[in-house]
């Protein structure tokens, strides 16, 4: 069921959530190489999905995350957590970055870090603390 609204904000919510979400990939994958990050990328998520929320309303747009935003956020903070232990198990000091090469088939290489690990973190945390305020809110004004 559609809500009043304009034809064309339904269907450019439709095409431009799944290009936002992308972007935020991109820049959650190249923030500690450039600009970007967990912070921002976790932020430009949020804009896709209140798009969608502003535009379908918060029970569609909660169906189509299929996560409920607090868990998201437990989820983050256990990625922050986790990327202390690294460094710890290394005997160096805390939050010293750790680089490790993961052999891929076909013989290349993926470099994972903490800085990834953490930024993760980060990207749940955002995205899911910005989602619960903007379901809670417009969960109020649809009662």
């Amino acid at each position: 069921m559609m809500k009043p609204g304009t034809l064309i904000l339904h269907v450019a919510a439709r095409y431009l959530v799944p290009l936002q979400l992308v972007f935020s990939i991109f820049l959650l994958l190249r923030g500690h190489d450039e600009p970007g990050g967990g912070f921002i990328a976790g932020l430009v998520a949020s804009g896709a999905f209140a798009l969608y929320l502003f535009t379908f309303g918060a029970t569609v747009t909660r169906d189509l995350m299929r996560v409920d935003p607090r868990n998201l956020i437990g989820v983050g903070l256990i990625f922050g957590m986790v990327s202390i232990f690294p460094a710890l198990l290394a005997g160096e000091p805390l939050l010293t970055a750790q680089w490790w090469d993961i052999p891929l088939p076909g013989g290349g290489y993926l470099k994972m870090n903490t800085p990834l690990i953490f930024d993760i973190g980060v990207y749940f945390t955002v995205f899911g603390s910005v989602m619960l305020m903007l379901i809670a809110l417009t969960e109020t004004e649809e009662h």
